[in-house]
């Protein structure tokens, strides 16, 4: 948990900061507040903080002369401004300060939980522990960069920010450039971007994964765009740092339309498995046309999507299988496309994992980018899909980082078939039932009664399949001291009860 302490003159505000949030689901606590610069100083001197939100007009002492003393208390200190609409003289001496964000009042509540959810990323992330300066203007426009990037902030906003941060989006459009270079090599990744710090319309920033992004505007991308690849071709040649660089070209796009180029940026640097020779891999010239068959055949990709993060393999695999069935009946497709088709979906899977886990494991899925590779039948194409989907839920349910959850579920698997409550275990861990409780559903994505009931009815249906005990039977063995709830959960889980689910065996 990190912690936040928030100053405003106005307590109204105060108190609906409080309420507005759920705080403790993004990983933050409120540890203290004050009405002004001089009292937060005075409170921040007993308290952890992490994160200051403060407003920038107070009386005493005003926002910005707290952020300079505070920093002194605590140098990693991330800060967030509120500002009202008539403070923008003052806004533009808080960027070089070097904040996350500045929020206009009425504070927009989407914007402030996307923000402190970017903030808790980087204070948790080793790579984003970068030498910044602290007063660095880059960090506020790498922030309002990427949420343009990923749909975050809508063009009309985008542009009015753009001009307060002398970002020149002047021209149509705009194409996404993604570097990667080994997770170590943080000076290549710099010497990339400096070679490029004089060329005109070139914007660079750095992601939540510390990767370089370069955004190129232009006026004539066809003419452009030649000259783009040669000059990126060169920066890679002439790195002094010994490091693996990979550099993957999104689609061109109109400035509305940015965070399609990122994307497409993200999806042509997965395919660096398939091509490791290769010093550069554009989007638009990717083997499976760019993932565009995917869109134009039946893989609902959304639905795939909702099962990972419910981690319901079953669910899962049967999609799976009926859209390979589905796509095995259609003679016009070749297997040329439906191995295009199964690349695709692999790279979603690895790209959904690390969206959730904001972890990039390159060797999880090599195994299976080989085997579509080698496969001769939609069959083979279908278990290597299945064999992504199994790892990336096996990945999820591991990815555990509490140490009490850990216990937690180590000691529901073992005791699944008894008496379980959060009150019951908070008093063996020593932790507030209800903070218990929150904790559990931020890890595992589930409620605690949920996660029960679903590895129950899981042993359910092992039991059904492997024994000769009648239903009541195997309602008590996993937990069902009531037959008639064990049957509304079973059909809630499995849709149909437990006796026509045996029938079908």
């Amino acid at each position: 948990m990190y912690n936040v302490f928030i100053v405003d003159d106005e307590p109204f505000i105060i108190e609906g900061l409080y309420d507005i949030l759920d705080w403790s689901e993004i990983g933050l606590t409120i540890t203290g507040h004050a009405e002004n610069g001089r009292a937060a100083l005075e409170a921040m001197k007993g308290v952890p903080v992490d994160i200051l939100i403060t407003d920038i007009s107070m009386p005493v002492m005003n926002g910005l002369e707290l952020i300079r003393e505070a920093r002194v208390m605590f140098p990693e200190l991330k800060v967030i401004i509120l500002s009202g609409y008539n403070d923008f003289k003052y806004v533009k001496e808080g960027i070089t300060l070097g904040v996350e964000n500045y929020l206009l009042k009425p504070i927009d509540i989407d914007e402030l939980q996307e923000t402190l959810k970017g903030t808790t990323r980087k204070l948790g992330t080793n790579r984003m522990q970068r030498a910044l300066a602290e007063f660095d203007v880059r960090i506020i426009r790498d922030n309002v960069l990427f949420r343009w990037l990923t749909w975050q902030i809508s063009p009309g906003v985008m542009l009015e920010r753009a001009e307060l941060l002398n970002i020149d989006l002047s021209r149509p459009y705009m194409m996404a450039v993604l570097v990667r270079t080994d997770a170590e090599a943080v000076d290549a990744s710099e010497e990339f971007e400096r070679f490029f710090s004089d060329t005109p319309g070139v914007i660079p920033l750095h992601n939540v994964d510390g990767e370089l992004v370069l955004i190129f505007t232009m006026d004539e991308p066809d003419q452009e765009i030649p000259g783009i690849e040669e000059r990126l071709l060169q920066a890679r040649s002439v790195l002094q740092s010994p490091s693996v660089v990979r550099i993957s070209l999104g689609s061109i796009e109109p400035l509305e339309t940015a965070a399609i180029s990122y994307t497409n940026a993200k999806r042509a640097q997965e395919y660096f498995f398939l091509y490791p020779e290769r010093e550069l891999i554009d989007y638009s010239q990717l083997p499976s046309g760019g993932g565009e068959t995917v869109s134009r055949l039946p893989i609902d990709w959304p639905e795939y999507a909702k099962w990972i993060v419910a981690k319901d393999k079953e669910k899962l695999f049967t999609r799976i299988q009926e859209d390979y069935t589905h796509l095995r009946s259609l003679n016009v497709v070749s297997p040329k496309v439906v191995q295009g088709i199964t690349l695709e979906l692999l790279i979603r899977f690895k790209m959904e994992l690390e969206e959730i886990r904001h972890v990039n494991q390159p060797d999880l899925f090599k195994a299976g980018f080989e085997r579509v590779m080698n496969a001769e039948t939609i069959d083979e194409l279908a278990d290597a899909v299945k064999e992504a989907a199994d790892m990336t839920i096996d990945a999820l349910v591991r990815d555990v980082k509490s140490p009490i959850i850990q216990q937690v579920l180590h000691h529901i698997h073992a005791h699944y078939a008894e008496s379980l409550s959060l009150k019951a275990l908070g008093q063996e861990y020593n932790i507030h039932p209800v903070y218990l409780g929150q904790l559990f559903h931020k890890e595992t994505n589930e409620t605690f009664t949920e996660y029960i009931n679903k590895y129950r009815i899981e042993k359910a249906k092992e039991l059904l399949k492997d024994s000769r005990l009648k239903v009541h039977e195997i309602s008590r063995q996993v937990g069902y001291w009531e037959a008639g709830y064990f049957n509304k959960q079973f059909k809630k889980y499995v849709g149909i009860s437990p006796t026509d689910y045996k029938g079908l065996l």
